[in-house]
Parts: structure tokens; C-alpha cells; sequence
């Protein structure tokens, strides 16, 4: 049986990856900082083969925990999905360094480490890692200064990583989408860190979670590296790096509402 590990999955992307995996048989490890959310997840997928494990993602402790975990409970790992994530939406010159610092550690810091601690059960698996990462990475965004950092570092990170894993039979799939329907943005942090106070600017199509988690399990069945579920999103994506000026001014004119 294989078995999963998941991070925030109490909602959006992780509640759906949970859900798919599940269907298709694995046995989870899930977590989540929102230990209520979690139970009820844990609750509604039914417990035989699921084990919920909350807790702050940023915290080293955590992980030891949930690679404990999966080893007394299930002996293997096959599956790291490193879902959980953080945004704020706030002008650059605004924004406290704390949200900054805080968008750094949830996006790239903890996926990174808690991956680098679960590589001694992955390579006796020969398994898999699955990193979200955001176009946003790829890209410059007006108001999201701290997370197009933060998912660049990360995105920068595991392209290296993939190669030196590889030589243990690891795979690991990139993903690169660009604006979903889940609580992230809803959640997005302030100025302040409180939450922002006003609606997000969007571009392209937004997909829902349900319709990302499908295209995330089947690049997985594939051993597929990366993923671009969003054509519009790349195509940007180029525009920025052929045409950078017109870039920017397409973007300040899409995007004014985030320098409120």
C-alpha cells in the first residue's frame, strides 16, 4: 500500500490531494495547523488508513514527528506532498519585515527542510516528492513581493534538489500553477500580518482545487518532473522575460488595486 504525506491538508489543495489520494488507495499522513479542520477531515476520509497530525510546519520538531509517524505507523513513505502555503498581498515598501519573514519560512524554508528529513524513507521507497510551487515564482506580482521570493527560492531549490535525489531513484514534481480557488488568498496576510483587507487582483482562468489535485495525481502516475497547468499563466511567464517592459505596464494597469 502507499502511503502519502501531506501538508496543510485541513482545506483547499491539501483537503483535495487527500481526497484523490485516498481514492486511489493510499494510505495518509496528513497535517495541518488547524488541528479542528484536520479532525474533521481525518473524520470525514474514516480512520483506518489515515493519520492526522497538527501542528506548526515551520517548527523542525514537527517534522522529526511526522516522519516518526509514518514509520511506527505505516514502516514506509512513498508520497511527500509539500502543500502548505502562505501569501500576503501588500505593497513592498509597506509591509512589515515579520510578514515577510513568516511568508519565507511557511513557502520555502519548511518544505525544504521537512523534505530533507524525509529523504532516508523516501529513498527506501524509491518515492516521490510533489512541491506547489506558483508562476508567481517565475514572475513578478504587484503586492506579493515576499511570496514571488519565497516560491522563487523554493522553485530554485528543488530544481536542484531533483537532480541530486535522482541518483537514489527519487522522483519529484514541480508544480507551477497560477491562481486557485482555495483558502490561501482568502488567508492572504496584510501590511501588518493582519489579513488583507482587500480583494485579490487575478489573472488568467482561476481553477478549482478539485480540477488541480486531479492534474497533480495524474503527473504523479506519470513520474512527470514538472507541471504547468495553466497555459495563460506560462505564456506570461514568457512575455515577462521577451518583453519585460510591456510586462510591467499590462501588470500595474491589471494589478493597481494592490497598492492600496
Amino acid at each position: 500500500m502507499r502511503v502519502t504525506l501531506i501538508t496543510g491538508a485541513a482545506s483547499g489543495l491539501g483537503w483535495q490531494l487527500a481526497r484523490a489520494c485516498h481514492a486511489r488507495g493510499d494510505a495518509l499522513l496528513l497535517t495541518d495547523i488547524d488541528s479542528t479542520g484536520l479532525a474533521a477531515r481525518i473524520a470525514e476520509l474514516g480512520e483506518e488508513r489515515v493519520l492526522g497530525l497538527s501542528g506548526d510546519i515551520t517548527d523542525p520538531a514537527l517534522h522529526k514527528q511526522l516522519i516518526d509517524a509514518c514509520r511506527a505507523r505505516f514502516g514506509r513513505l512513498d508520497v511527500l506532498i509539500n502543500n502548505a502555503g502562505i501569501t500576503h498581498r501588500s505593497p513592498t515598501v509597506n509591509t512589515a519585515p515579520a510578514v515577510f519573514r513568516k511568508v519565507m519560512a511557511v513557502d520555502y524554508h519548511a518544505p525544504l527542510e521537512l523534505t530533507l528529513t524525509a529523504l532516508p524513507l523516501l529513498r527506501e521507497s524509491t518515492g516521490q516528492v510533489v512541491t506547489i510551487g506558483s508562476m508567481a515564482g517565475w514572475m513578478p506580482v504587484l503586492g506579493r513581493a515576499g511570496y514571488c521570493a519565497a516560491k522563487s527560492a523554493l522553485g530554485q531549490a528543488f530544481e536542484v534538489l531533483r537532480a541530486e535525489i535522482a541518483r537514489d531513484g527519487i522522483g519529484l514534481l514541480m508544480v507551477y500553477p497560477s491562481f486557485l480557488d482555495t483558502p490561501i488568498e482568502r488567508n492572504a496576510l496584510g501590511a501588518d500580518g493582519r489579513p488583507a483587507a482587500h480583494a485579490r487582483s487575478t489573472v488568467g482562468t482561476i481553477r478549482g482545487a478539485d480540477w488541480m489535485a486531479a492534474q497533480i495525481v495524474a503527473a504523479l502516475h506519470r513520474r512527470q518532473q514538472r507541471l504547468f497547468p495553466d497555459r495563460g499563466s506560462w505564456l506570461a511567464s514568457l512575455l515577462w522575460r521577451l518583453a519585460p517592459g510591456f510586462y510591467y505596464r499590462k501588470m500595474s494597469q491589471r494589478f493597481a488595486g494592490e497598492m492600496a
